[in-house]
């Protein structure tokens, strides 16, 4: 199997040849049926100026195959494609998968008394937006929330009666799922005081299982920037 760094050579020359055959064409295009009608120093200075551009290009491969010799060649190519991997991966434009926790919640199922508000006993944007903050804190490298993976640009809001994340509207249950150290993702949201120990307080129903490979997708939505730019 041919490195990458033979493939590019590969293209690299394939483009000249092209080239190359282009602007032979473009000649005998040009000389074939007004070849007898042209003056001589008229066809001296294309052939010039086609001999200038196919130096040119011959400059051109050269300097690129300096460029690839200067980044290592077919080593390096394999180093940079395997940061960008990792980086759509770590940004959410990769699916992927790893051991960690899926966690379920649901409204509560205790009986409402009289007087009490209803409200109280339904699992609301921000109950979930804790959960995810904690598994965040505690070193989850994914989320994904009912199928929404969380990116930078992720809200968790409410939409009426529901709730919405990545602009998709959904409903308890919710399930999220973390990729991490499974225990010490749990261990995190169960911890005393913390946030699901709230959750069950007022009778939010909170299920944790440990998993040791979750299937995580990729986000879903657009990723163009209209506004940010490379910093200089």
């Amino acid at each position: 199997m041919r490195s990458r760094f033979e493939q590019l050579a590969m293209v690299l020359v394939a483009a000249i040849l092209g080239l190359m055959l282009a602007l032979g064409f473009r000649m005998q295009t040009a000389f074939g049926p007004t070849l007898q009608n042209r003056r001589w120093d008229e066809l001296a200075v294309m052939l010039r100026l086609c001999e200038e551009e196919r130096d040119a290009l011959r400059d051109e491969v050269v300097a690129l195959r300096a460029a690839i010799a200067e980044i290592g060649g077919g080593e390096q190519l394999d180093v940079l494609a395997q940061e960008l991997r990792q980086a759509r991966l770590f940004s959410g434009l990769a699916a992927g998968v790893g051991p960690g926790v899926r966690v379920t919640l649901d409204d509560s199922s205790r009986p409402q008394q009289g007087g009490e508000d209803p409200n109280l006993f339904l699992l609301h944007d921000d109950d979930i937006l804790r959960v995810v903050n904690e598994l965040a804190a505690a070193g989850a490298e994914a989320i994904v929330i009912n199928g929404q993976r969380r990116v930078a640009t992720t809200e968790i809001r409410c939409a009426g009666p529901a709730i919405s994340v990545n602009n998709t509207r959904v409903a308890p249950p919710i399930r999220i799922l973390a990729v991490g150290d499974p225990q010490t993702l749990e261990s995190a949201l169960r911890m005393r005081g913390g946030v699901l120990e709230i959750l069950t307080v007022i009778g939010i129903q909170v299920q944790i299982e440990q998993l040791g490979s979750l299937e995580i997708p990729a986000f879903a939505g657009t990723t163009r920037l209209r506004h940010l730019q490379a910093a200089r």
